[in-house]
C-alpha cells in the first residue's frame, strides 16, 4: 500500500488521542489592549507554554511513539538548529531511547542547553543543509539510529496539527487562524485540521519577507528554496519540503510576510501587554496582523504563539 503524503484529520485526532497524557494542552489567552491595537478580536495559542517551550514536541512525541509501535527502536537522530532538537531530546528522554542531534556551530546557546539538559549527545556541523545533512548520514551509518526529520515526516505534520485541533475546539467561533512557516510542519497540520474541521475558515500562513520563500512557493506554485535568509527569526529559516508544500498549496489561503520591526513589536506588545514571553519566529504571526489591520478588522483571528525558547541577549536587545 502506497504511504499517504500528508495526514488527514482522523490522522491528526489519532495523533492528539496518542500524545494528550504526555503533552501540556496550551492556554488560549485573549487581551482587550490588542484588540483595540488591532481592531481585531485576537485568540493566542500559547504554545510557548508547551513542553520543552514549543510546539515542536507535538511532534516529535508523536513521530516516536508511532516509530516505537511499529519496530524496534533504541536510537533516534535529527539535524535540527532549533526547537525540533530540544522537543526531540525530550521525548527520547520520556521513552527511555539515546537521543542524537546534530546542530549547527551558530545554534542558539539557550537551545544547545535545553538538547544537553534533556539528555541527547550533540555533533556540530557547519551552519549549511549540506553539512547538516551529511553529518547525519554518518551518524545513522554509525549507530543505525532512525530519523526523524523536523517537519517532513507524515507523523511529525499530524503532530503538529493537534494544536490547532485543540484551539479550535476551545473556539469555534474562529474566523481566521495564523501560524508562521519556516519550513511548514506547523502551517501543514494547523491547515489540515482547521479547513478539515471548518472549511469556512480562513488560514494563513506568516513569514519574515528576508526569509521569505514559503510565500514565493505558495505564489509560484513550486518550491523555492530558502537562500541566505536574514532574520530575527532564526526558527524561520528552512526551505518547504514536498510534504508541507503539498499540504499548504491544498489548505493554506495565503502566506502574509512582515518586517523586522514588525517581528520586534509584536514581541514587544506581546511582553509589555500580556507578560508572556515569545521567540521572534512565535511573534511573526501577530506581526502579521499588526501590518495587515483591514485584513483582519472586526474578525475573530487565532494566533498560534509557536515557541518561547529565546536567548536573554537578543530578548535584552529588544527592549534596549
Amino acid at each position: 500500500m502506497q504511504e499517504k503524503k500528508i495526514p488527514s484529520l482522523s490522522d491528526i485526532r489519532e495523533a492528539h488521542h496518542r500524545i494528550e497524557n504526555m503533552i501540556h494542552r496550551t492556554p488560549v489567552l485573549t487581551s482587550r489592549s490588542m484588540n483595540k491595537l488591532t481592531g481585531s478580536d485576537l485568540y493566542f495559542k500559547c504554545e510557548n507554554f508547551q513542553r520543552s517551550g514549543a510546539f515542536k514536541f507535538l511532534g516529535a512525541c508523536n513521530a516516536i511513539t508511532q516509530l516505537l509501535a511499529n519496530k524496534q527502536v533504541k536510537i533516534v537522530a535529527t539535524h535540527s538548529s532549533g526547537n525540533h532538537a530540544g522537543a526531540l531530546a525530550l521525548a527520547a528522554n520520556l521513552h527511555k531511547l539515546q537521543c542524537i542531534v546534530v546542530m549547527p556551530s551558530n545554534s542558539s546557546k539557550i537551545k544547545i542547553n535545553a538538547v544537553r539538559e534533556y539528555g541527547a549527545k550533540i555533533i556540530f556541523c557547519l551552519p549549511t543543509l549540506q553539512s547538516r545533512e551529511s553529518e547525519l548520514e554518518r551518524v545513522q551509518e554509525q549507530t543505525g539510529a532512525s530519523f526523524i526529520h523536523p517537519y517532513n515526516n507524515f507523523d511529525v505534520i499530524a503532530g503538529q496539527g493537534t494544536a490547532a485541533l485543540e484551539f479550535i475546539r476551545d473556539c469555534n467561533e474562529l474566523d481566521c487562524l495564523i501560524a508562521p512557516v519556516g519550513g511548514g510542519g506547523l502551517l501543514s497540520g494547523t491547515a489540515i485540521a482547521a479547513k478539515s474541521i471548518k472549511p469556512e475558515i480562513t488560514v494563513f500562513g506568516a513569514e519574515p519577507k528576508g526569509a521569505d520563500d514559503a510565500w514565493r512557493s505558495f505564489k509560484e506554485k513550486r518550491i523555492v528554496p530558502s537562500v541566505n535568509p536574514k532574520t530575527i527569526a532564526d526558527g524561520l529559516l528552512t526551505s518547504l519540503s514536498d510534504r508541507t508544500f503539498a499540504a499548504i498549496t491544498a489548505f493554506a489561503d495565503d502566506i502574509l510576510t512582515v518586517s523586522e520591526e514588525g517581528i520586534v513589536l509584536a514581541m514587544q506588545l506581546l511582553q509589555e501587554r500580556m507578560k508572556i514571553v515569545v521567540e521572534p519566529s512565535g511573534c511573526v504571526p501577530l506581526a502579521a496582523v499588526l501590518e495587515n489591520k483591514p485584513i483582519f478588522n472586526n474578525r475573530k483571528t487565532g494566533i498560534i504563539l509557536s515557541g518561547g525558547n529565546i536567548d536573554p541577549e537578543i530578548a535584552s536587545g529588544i527592549h534596549t
